[in-house]
């Protein structure tokens, strides 16, 4: 029995997409932060916190965009044209972004005005993220093998909706990292907004479950008739578990679980998704058997990520490891 190698793929596309939401997800969420937190000494501080792994985190993006391009072309030639100003603001904000990155720690006078545009950056690009994903999850019309839709079919209440609760969630990432890494009132300062953005990103958890069933009969169909009502119950009462522990975490001042247990609403989160989705690549009707390029392809691919992969993975822990444990300030990169 012969490997399925478009579903092997699309395992790898997923992975690097949920590593990339994962890792750059509270980096940016610390970014999304900084106008709630006023002084520049805990400034340095949360930019010192990902100071040595920002960069690194947006590797799990190239990787995933380009194991999208090469095992799944089809997918990538209509998704291009279909996203492409959501894409492009995307890239040039992640662009002002790092360059605001390096540009504040050697500003003097200027330092206030690449604050904001740090903030600025990464708020867009985490915004024009999640309206991708709302017109993902929405579905694009697909004629002859192409995009059949317009320039702004992406711009729809749902997916600036969606748009509006990944800045949240990632805010509520970036609360839960801070807590883990820093201590006294920069810590206390987290633990109070994090109540706040993790009650948005529940909230909005609990919209789009019920949205997306409305947009797509099918999807409803596919969660609530039996068995999968009862099959799929489990992710839901997940999430109200993750929920409740997170609540309490928050209460009783736990420095590692917040950010865990967030972390878990987003997995679970993503596994709602492609239940939902599955096994299509470009929603409505493109599977990723339709999408697949040749086998031949695919395999000589397959075998550099293969070589690559624990590299990247081995990297990312080792990374993690070195730079792991308190921040403090007048320590870190300058």
């Amino acid at each position: 029995m012969g490997i399925d190698l478009p579903l092997v793929w699309a395992a790898i596309v997923a992975f690097g997409i949920a590593l990339y939401v994962a890792l750059d997800g509270f980096d940016l969420g610390i970014a999304i932060l900084f106008p709630l937190v006023r002084g520049r000494a805990d400034r340095d501080v949360m930019m010192n916190s990902v100071a040595p792994v920002w960069d690194g985190n947006e590797t799990w993006l190239v990787l995933g965009g380009a194991a999208l391009f090469g095992a799944f072309p089809l997918a990538y030639a209509v998704l291009l044209p279909a996203l492409y100003l959501p894409i492009m603001v995307m890239l040039l904000a992640l662009v002002f972004r790092g360059v605001a990155f390096e540009f504040r720690f050697k500003a003097t006078r200027s330092r206030a005005v690449w604050d904001w545009a740090f903030a600025a950056g990464s708020t867009v690009a985490t915004f024009v993220q999640g309206v991708a994903l709302g017109a993902f999850i929405q579905g694009f019309p697909v004629v002859d093998r192409q995009y059949a839709g317009g320039a702004f079919d992406w711009a729809t209440p749902f997916s600036l909706f969606t748009g509006a609760a990944l800045v949240a969630g990632y805010a509520a990432l970036g609360c839960g990292w801070l807590i883990m890494r820093t201590e006294g009132a920069l810590q206390e300062r987290c633990y109070r907004l994090m109540g706040p953005f993790a009650a948005a990103l529940l909230a909005a958890i609990a919209i789009v479950s019920l949205w997306t069933p409305l947009l797509h009969p099918q999807i409803a169909q596919r969660w609530f008739a039996l068995p999968n009502l009862l099959l799929f119950a489990p992710v839901p009462l997940l999430v109200a578990a993750a929920a409740v522990l997170l609540w309490r975490a928050i209460a009783a001042r736990r420095e590692r679980l917040p950010f865990l247990l967030t972390l878990a609403l987003f997995f679970l989160g993503y596994t709602g998704l492609a239940i939902s989705l599955w096994p299509n690549v470009v929603p409505p009707s493109l599977s990723i058997w339709d999408a697949a390029a040749p086998p031949q392809s695919q395999s000589f691919l397959l075998v550099g990520v293969l070589l690559l992969l624990p590299v990247i993975l081995g990297y990312t822990a080792y990374s993690y490891w070195v730079f792991r444990g308190k921040v403090r300030p007048g320590a870190g990169y300058h």
